[in-house]
């Protein structure tokens, strides 16, 4: 009888320990994706060194890759951007600032921002410098191993949406992007918004949780490290350019794919009435007759959807709304970055203010291209613009502005981006729109 009782409990228990089992094995396999930094493994991600080893040398060329080889530390330097990377293990203490400790000697301790666009001094002045230190004799002891290389970057200044696409998302795809997600993100001046704001690109990029090394204070490490990002220039991906091989085309599909646009090309969105997103600013470079504006675009036979700050708060939903239309038209501004989620074979018009040409032309205009994106400059005449009654239609401010940017960038700025408004001459624009309804319905 006792035999009898003690074969039931056994039974009763057996679907209980299945179900636990089932349960663990579950979570195991969809929380796999994303790794915490914490977790220990003996087994290389990597086939081998030498398959590891070439995919840090892909981020340096010529006589810097030769060091690679030779002392497993290494620097690209070009006018635009920083990388240093090494191959060998390095340990990496976080605190509020980093320090590296490399295994590669005969070098002098140094530092560096690990901010793409290294000749903006600006946007430097706010970056945190990582120090490195080579060859140190007592480094600190390891807390947490891992199998993955670091790479180290700043979140810089954020609030901006051209700076974080153009000085950190699209570099750190550049440079991380052929490890396929096997890299581990430091993220200096770490922001929590900026990580849960992209945090579908920065998934993709990486299945390990981002640091933040202030909250942090541990020593981690690794088999190898990047420190900075590589850039190529304006919303722009080079493929002769290091590492090699990644165009815009390649990162417009890799924006798709996580953020699940459905429109690759514009014929997919076009409908009886073709949509229009117009792009409304609400402190400079404002449409002084917005509704005369939206009026005259419907009149033509488009849809129009007037977007606002509030609208972009979330990229998911804001760049699945922008994949919808078939023209985005807005006021020079970070707010046209967003013509990256635009369909193949839509329409971008710029609204270019008095005295930012170039500005115009090299943000916004000529990555449109590459983007296989239709770019139309609709360039107002000076009576268009609000500085005619603060200044005179005579002053140089309208006359000369490039004698007036020689007194130097903030001074320009103050007056071309933050004092301008525009009072945009419907009928003139309507030929613009006119072309914008050619191109996508042809």
């Amino acid at each position: 009888m006792e035999k009898s009782r003690r074969r039931l409990k056994l039974c009763s228990a057996a679907p209980l320990t299945a179900s636990l089992i089932i349960l663990f094995l579950i979570l195991h396999f969809y929380g796999a994706n994303i790794v915490s930094f914490y977790q220990w493994s003996t087994r290389s991600q990597f086939e081998d060194q030498n398959s590891f080893n070439s995919l840090i040398a892909r981020l340096v060329r010529g006589e810097d890759r030769r060091k690679l080889q030779t002392t497993g530390y290494a620097c690209d330097v070009t006018e635009n951007s920083l990388v240093c990377v090494t191959n060998h293990g390095v340990r990496i203490k976080t605190n509020k600032d980093i320090i590296a400790y490399t295994e590669n000697s005969g070098r002098e301790a140094s530092s560096m921002k690990p901010y793409a666009l290294q000749k903006d001094k600006y946007l430097l002045q706010w970056i945190t410098p990582v120090k490195i230190l080579h060859g140190a004799k007592n480094p600190p002891a390891c807390h947490y191993n891992h199998t993955v290389p670091a790479v180290i970057f700043s979140s810089g200044i954020l609030g901006n949406i051209f700076h974080e696409f153009n000085d950190i998302i699209i570099p750190l795809f550049i440079t991380t992007s052929h490890f396929k997600s096997e890299v581990l993100f430091i993220l200096e001046d770490y922001d929590a918004w900026f990580v849960t704001k992209f945090s579908k690109i920065l998934s993709r990029l990486s299945r390990y949780h981002v640091m933040n090394p202030a909250a942090n204070a541990t020593v981690h490490c690794f088999p190898g490290m990047i420190l900075g990002l590589r850039y190529h220039d304006n919303l722009a991906l080079n493929p002769g350019d290091i590492p090699g091989g990644y165009s815009m085309r390649d990162f417009r599909q890799f924006l798709a794919t996580a953020y699940s646009l459905k429109f690759a090309h514009v014929s997919q969105v076009i409908a009886e009435e073709p949509t229009v997103m117009l792009l409304s600013r609400e402190k400079t470079r404002k449409f002084l007759n917005e509704d005369e504006i939206v009026s005259m675009i419907q009149g033509l036979g488009f849809r129009v959807v007037v977007a606002r700050t509030k609208d972009a708060m979330n990229l998911d939903e804001f760049g699945n709304m922008i994949n919808s239309c078939a023209v985005l038209v807005g006021a020079h501004g970070a707010g046209l970055t967003n013509e990256l989620f635009l369909p193949a074979g839509a329409v971008m018009v710029q609204v270019e203010p008095v005295g930012v040409e170039w500005a115009a032309s090299k943000y916004y205009g000529d990555p449109a291209g590459a983007m296989g994106v239709h770019y139309l400059r609709y360039k107002i005449e000076p009576e268009e613009s609000s500085l005619v009654e603060l200044y005179g239609r005579n002053d140089s401010v309208i006359t000369d502005p490039e004698s007036f940017y020689g007194m130097g960038y903030r001074l320009a700025r103050s007056v071309y981006l933050e004092q301008q408004d525009i009072r945009v001459n419907v009928a003139r624009f309507r030929n613009t729109m006119v072309q914008a309804l050619e191109l996508v319905t042809k």
